[in-house]
């Protein structure tokens, strides 16, 4: 909702799908370490097997995030240089709290809340996974309240897409006039 505004977006878990897509920067890492098992035949990533080792191994997930990490954060600071035009971008990143890596670059932190229950429906939905699975991935990151005491700003996304519009618009506004008198 934020780039329907006009806000530059820069998305650390889009930038690990290009690289971790059949010939992304990541994959002859990925495949050194850990195997052509986990190539799909297309030459990309085989997700659903990866997150499988990796949260039954932490020794398998550090691995995989000394790979993909210095990568990623590499890509999200060439893509805020190079953003141009507006008054403030968003860097996305979902593993924030946890990895504390991106705070240099930031100027405030933005944190969109949901109840627990409402945030596994989601990603049961949107990953097509299993309530267990979803369950691990949600053991391995962060609490709701460590996230929440982390953020300058919390957006809570419980309701209607309408009223999350509306939220949207004033925080937008907000960081605008932040953005503007920070010149």
């Amino acid at each position: 909702m934020f780039a329907d505004l006009g806000v530059a977006i820069i998305d650390t878990d889009r930038i690990s799908r290009e690289l971790t897509a059949a010939g992304g920067a990541a994959m002859a890492a990925i495949r050194a370490e850990f195997g052509e098992v986990m190539v799909r035949p297309d030459g990309s990533l085989d997700r659903p097997r990866m997150r499988e080792q990796v949260f039954a191994d932490s020794a398998a997930r550090q691995r995989l995030e000394a790979i993909l990490h210095p990568m990623i954060r590499a890509e999200a600071e060439r893509q805020l240089a190079a953003v141009q035009g507006g008054t403030y971008a968003m860097l996305v990143v979902p593993l924030l709290v946890e990895t504390g890596a991106y705070r240099k670059l930031i100027d405030r932190v933005l944190v969109v809340d949901c109840d627990e229950s409402r945030q596994l429906r989601r990603i049961v939905s949107r990953d097509g996974l299993d309530e267990a699975q979803a369950r691990a991935i949600l053991a391995a990151q962060a609490d709701r309240q460590q996230r929440l005491a982390a953020a300058d700003d919390v957006l809570e996304n419980q309701g209607s897409l309408e009223a999350l519009r509306g939220k949207v618009a004033a925080l937008h506004a907000k960081y605008q006039k932040m953005a503007q008198a920070a010149r």
